[in-house]
């Protein structure tokens, strides 16, 4: 009986850290690369008719912003994001309704719907936009 007493914490422990392992590497799979110009890719998003639905309070919709690094903020001043919470809170803005935008992030391409966390190459295919490369790589 005691072995398995001393057994649980072990288990715990492997689990945490096994979680923080997987946690960090998606992370660093998924964080932007800071030195990289998305305006261009942004613009092109916007001159597409693409939507991305969110709300303030939404972590995916911060994950899915984050994925533009710095220049995140273009999205909303080119209409490319649009805020559905009304004053951070629950409540959805008339816009929202009207698009009839049931969960966040949600984006609206060519007409199709596409919901949670979109890889930028997954947009750059819907929308025929070029995604920006490193310096290195042209």
């Amino acid at each position: 009986m005691k072995q398995n007493n001393t057994l649980l914490p072990i288990i715990l422990v492997s689990v945490v850290l096994f979680g923080v392992i997987v946690g960090l590497v998606f992370l660093s799979k998924n964080s932007p690369t800071s030195n990289l110009d998305y305006s261009n890719f942004i613009q092109c998003l916007a001159d597409s008719g693409a939507k991305f639905y969110g709300a303030s309070w939404c972590p995916h919709c911060a994950n899915q912003k984050a994925m533009f690094g710095n220049q995140s903020g273009i999205l909303e001043e080119k209409g490319v994001y649009v805020e559905c919470s009304v004053n951070g809170g629950n409540e959805q803005n008339q816009t929202c309704n009207d698009a009839k935008i049931e969960s966040y992030p949600t984006w609206d391409i060519n007409g199709q719907r596409q919901t949670g966390e979109i890889p930028l190459e997954t947009l750059a295919s819907l929308t025929q936009c070029e995604l920006p490369v490193e310096a290195s790589n042209q």
